[in-house]
């Protein structure tokens, strides 16, 4: 351990908090990543550790092991779980696993019970029974998962560590992995899934240095057991460059007098203790090589030619030399650059002899896998034998959840098939495939259930040149598979593409009771539903109800879902909300229909208003996917559905609460998008201004491209940009983001419009106080409520543009709270927007009378419970701001008071902030114009709250922070102050910005 001491003492700090966090907090997970070039000592690292912690916690060990690029499914898990049983007992085991018990012959096919074959629910369902498993049995005596070389691992093995690390919420756990930074180049996936565990605040990731020369000279004299000679260490250091198997390797060499006689190549290095065995010895590691870096000892047992004795002889000698290392189930080479050395040293009969040993003892084994068969048949060039074996594979992948190993099965078949002459009849009697059209379809769908669309997409277009030749039910189905991997992607094209798949199998067409027709109907119907051309929607999914028949209660659940659904967005809410029922009652005994039932029916109760019903209806969701297995999976985006009702009703902890873990998932585009909006919608009106600004930055590229495809999306994405444009200051980029609501082309879809519409509204408003500042500054020329060629709005004319579009959607139930705000918000552009010369006779008090009446009725309004818990404080924010515009101080306290304390209650920083400055005298006095802060222009809100806090002391890095700014904007805030009040100092700008107005 000459030079990890640090790193040993990391891992055991890593322990310890895994104990203090479960203590303190009532579970903890924690997770490490180690990387380093290979031999750099990751493996010596973890031994040494993992022997320690054995006295205090179960410790658990997997492997990955090289066989190209075709691991088997959860491999390493395998042995993990036998050791777990092994340790605990399988009783015990089987207990901590629950209900889940059934899916557990995925990892361990030897505990498969034929006489109760497990439901097949998705790759989350055992993602959720080896957390709940891992949790269960850490609570007594902590647990230590290690899982080495990942770099190795297949794609399922990758998800479901992912799942755990990120998932995990009781009991003690500590998650190690190791790999081979040299190993993982451009393109390699562990690069971006590295990437992504690090944004978990759960994990910590380090890198192995190699050894300085005095470390690499204490490690020569530990292993020589005496000083060594600085000519010895020069060679020694200069060979090995600090890697520590090199030095090990090196010192290790038979006859180590000085620095002369050393390898001089790397291969003759790996190979230098192998060819100091005896023949029978190297024969033996030969044959090990071409099984991996670890083989099972009855696996080799079966490939051995030798007898018992020989074969113990053998390994016996391997392990002395310190070429093998032996447990009790397997042998594993001292490191994989030796195997790999060995295996890249076996002449061509050697290899394809060796590996059609493999190939024929696993298929006569109890431990068969069929993706390591279809590698050692290919390896020994028994391509028909490999063909089938990597059809089986696919298969056995498949079950598994394993889909990129399936898809990547699924590939190797594919260039097999014209090298075997019988590979239809293979591909008929293995997998059901008819054709190598077929087998396109299924790799496409496999690539598609691995996240792969953009492959998948490639594939199924391949599929399609050849469609010709397919039956019509076979075209239409990959027709539909093309539509599906393009909205998995955000692209244009997937209504034509069902349309088309319909036309190739008409009405009529199909045998009776063929689901596909209807399937069709249903999704195309999702798809002009989203589009907002709900007329289209209602008659198709009414075609799909037809066609379905009595039977298929699934579907027709599905069929009345949508049509409920479209009814409600429409505005036909009593039959839409009798549609849902009907589609509830008939997803009764199919738990996917159920829990679509559950997404839209939360959906559709929150945008009627019914805050309070849709979190009962999602949270039931939840408890139903929990039943399932699948609570933090597809419970998790159920729950996301409860989070747009909880910031409804105020409850932004929460929201927050179930927000994150939902964002952490990944789940699919619309899902994140509708999550991002409300990541984004909560951060603005808390009030972090600078985190919600990067949030859209970073989002708004796929916010916008799902937006071009969904009617809602876009409405939501263009409610953020205004609503932090409007938070930022910037009307204008506010009016320009509200376009899509104010399109005479625009769908509309009321529950969405309305908020939409209130921002517009509200930056008309602003911007008519930004022209009537401006024209004050210029002298009072000109007139405020009309363009002036420098970007300000025609207020009367886009005002009465605005209420005519709230006319037409005032009926939808949420309009009694957000057409109160629209009209005070219009009647103050109007108000503001209204000459104030005196040439009309009208004072400040008469002039925004209405606009001061419009936002009592507003206020009174907002108290329905259909309205969302921000609409109120803000409507008191926005009433006191026209208390303040007509001179009012009193009702400006007054307002601004209950808005703070409002807000404050709810959380609603924005809000809080925005009564702070109207509440302070200071800020009154400053908007009754120049004459209030000296020569210069009024301050704006922000200045106000920048000048508050010059006031206290504070600094600019302080202002910045108080404020959720940059320290630079805080500077360019006070810059305008200064110049303003017409002062030199911050502490003269204070003293003039107090002093009354004359």
């Amino acid at each position: 351990m000459i030079g990890r001491e640090s790193d040993l003492e990391a891992l055991r700090d890593e322990l310890r908090a895994v104990e203090r966090g479960a203590l303190e907090q009532g579970g903890g997970l924690r997770a490490v990543v180690i990387g380093g070039e290979a031999g750099i000592g990751k493996s010596r690292l973890l031994a040494e550790f993992l022997g320690e912690a054995e006295a205090s916690a179960t410790v658990l060990l997997g492997r990955c092991v090289d066989l190209g690029n075709d691991g088997a499914p959860y491999a390493p898990f395998a042995s993990i779980l036998r050791r777990l049983i092994e340790l605990r007992g399988l009783d015990t085991v089987l207990a901590a696993a629950g209900h889940g018990a059934g899916v557990l012959p995925v990892l361990l096919p030897e505990l498969a019970d034929d006489s109760a074959v497990p439901a097949r629910t998705g790759a989350e369902r055992l993602y959720e029974l080896v957390t709940v498993l891992l949790e269960t049995l850490s609570v007594e005596r902590p647990l230590v998962l290690a899982v080495e070389d990942i770099h190795w691992a297949d794609s399922a093995t990758l998800e479901l560590l992912r799942f755990i690390v990120r998932m995990a919420e009781r009991g003690r756990i500590l998650v190690l992995l190791s790999y081979r930074s040299d190993e993982v180049g451009r393109g390699h996936p562990l690069r971006s899934y590295l990437a992504e565990l690090e944004r978990t605040r759960r994990l910590t990731r380090w890198e192995l240095s190699r050894l300085g020369r005095d470390q690499v000279e204490a490690l020569i004299a530990r292993l020589l057991g005496c000083e060594p000679d600085a000519a010895t260490v020069d060679r020694v250091y200069g060979m090995s460059e600090g890697v520590p198997f090199f030095v090990e390797e090196l010192i290790g060499i038979d006859g180590l007098a000085t620095g002369e006689d050393l390898p001089e190549t790397l291969r003759e290095l790996l190979l230098a203790r192998f060819e100091k065995l005896s023949e029978p010895t190297q024969q033996l590691l030969r044959l090990v090589s071409a099984g991996g870096v670890c083989v099972d000892h009855e696996l080799l047992s079966a490939v051995f030619d030798g007898t018992a004795d020989e074969l113990d002889a053998a390994a016996r000698e391997a392990v002395v030399a310190n070429v093998l290392a032996a447990d009790t189930t397997e042998y594993t080479f001292r490191h994989a650059l030796v195997r790999e050395a060995i295996h890249a040293d076996l002449l061509p009969g050697e290899r394809s002899r060796y590996h059609r040993r493999f190939a024929e003892a696993l298929e006569a084994g109890p431990q068969r896998s069929a993706t390591q068969l279809s590698t050692h048949w290919l390896a020994a060039h028994d391509l028909r034998r490999a063909f089938v074996a990597s059809l089986e594979a696919m298969e056995e992948a498949r079950r598994s959840y394993a889909y990129a190993t399936a898809a990547a099965m699924g590939d190797r078949a594919l260039e097999l098939w014209d090298s075997v002459p019988d590979a239809q009849e293979l591909g008929t009697r293995v997998l059901g495939v008819t054709s190598r059209t077929e087998l396109l379809s299924r790799t496409a769908s496999a690539l598609r259930n691995a996240g792969d669309n953009e492959r998948a997409l490639a594939m199924v277009n391949a599929a399609l040149e050849a469609a010709g030749d397919l039956p019509p039910a076979q075209h239409a189905r990959l027709l539909r598979d093309k539509a599906q991997y393009l909205m998995n992607l955000n692209r244009p094209g997937v209504i034509e593409l069902f349309q088309r798949a319909l036309e190739v199998v008409p009405a009529g067409s199909l045998p009776a009771g063929d689901g596909l027709r209807p399937q069709l109907l249903t999704e195309l119907a999702a798809r002009y539903m989203l589009a907002a051309r709900f007329d289209e929607a209602v008659a198709l999914t009414s075609q799909a109800v037809d066609e379905a028949g009595g039977d298929a209660e699934a579907l027709l659940s599905v069929a009345h879902n949508i049509r409920g659904s479209s009814l409600v967005a429409a505005g036909s809410i009593d039959r839409g909300l009798a549609e849902l029922d009907e589609a509830g009652r008939l997803a009764e005994h199919d738990p996917g229909a159920a829990l679509r039932y559950a997404v839209n029916a939360s959906d559709a109760m929150n945008t009627l208003g019914r805050y309070d019903e849709a979190v009962r209806l999602a949270e039931r969701g939840v408890r139903e996917a929990r039943a399932r297995g699948v609570e933090r999976t597809s419970g998790v985006i159920l729950s996301s559905n409860t989070v747009e009702p909880l910031l409804a009703l105020g409850e932004l902890d929460r929201a927050e609460a179930m927000l994150d873990p939902a964002l952490a998932l990944d789940p699919p585009p619309s899902f994140r998008a509708h999550l991002q909006r409300m990541k984004l919608w909560i951060t603005l009106w808390r009030g972090d201004l600078d985190t919600a600004d990067a949030l859209l930055r970073r989002w708004h590229g796929g916010l916008r491209t799902l937006g071009e495809l969904e009617v809602q999306s876009e409405l939501g994405v263009a409610r953020l940009a205004a609503e932090l444009a409007i938070a930022r200051g910037d009307h204008l980029a506010a009016w320009e983001a509200t376009a899509p609501v104010r399109s005479v082309s625009h769908r509309r879809l009321p529950a969405s419009d309305l908020p939409v519409l209130a921002a517009a509204a509200r930056a008309l408003a602003d911007g008519a106080f930004r022209a009537a500042r401006d024209a004050t500054a210029a002298g009072g020329s000109g007139e405020p409520g009309t363009p002036d060629g420098s970007g300000a709005l025609d207020v009367v004319r886009e005002a009465a543009g605005l209420d005519a579009v709230l006319a037409a959607i005032e009926t939808w139930p949420t309009a009694v709270a957000w057409g109160p705000v629209i009209r005070a918000e219009l009647a103050t552009a109007l108000a503001v927007g209204e000459p104030g010369d005196g040439s009309s006779g009208a004072t400040g008090a008469d002039r925004f009378a209405a606009a001061r009446a419009a936002w009592q009725v507003a206020i009174d309004a907002t108290t329905s419970p259909l309205a969302p818990a921000h609409l109120h404080p803000y409507a008191l924010v926005r009433a006191a701001r026209v208390a303040r515009a007509a001179g009012d101080s009193g009702a400006v306290e007054q307002l601004a008071a209950a808005a703070r304390g409002e807000s404050e209650r709810s959380g609603f920083g924005l809000l809080t902030e925005a009564a702070t400055v109207l509440a302070s005298s200071r800020s009154i006095r400053a908007a009754h114009g120049s004459a209030a802060v000296g020569p210069g222009a009024p301050l704006t809100e922000r200045e106000a709250q920048v000048l508050a806090l010059i006031e206290q002391g504070l600094s600019n890095k302080q202002i910045g922070e108080a404020l959720f700014i940059s320290a630079k904007t805080a500077s360019v805030h006070v810059s305008s102050i200064l110049r303003k009040v017409g002062a030199s100092s911050r502490t003269e700008a204070v003293y003039r910005a107090s002093r009354p107005a004359r």
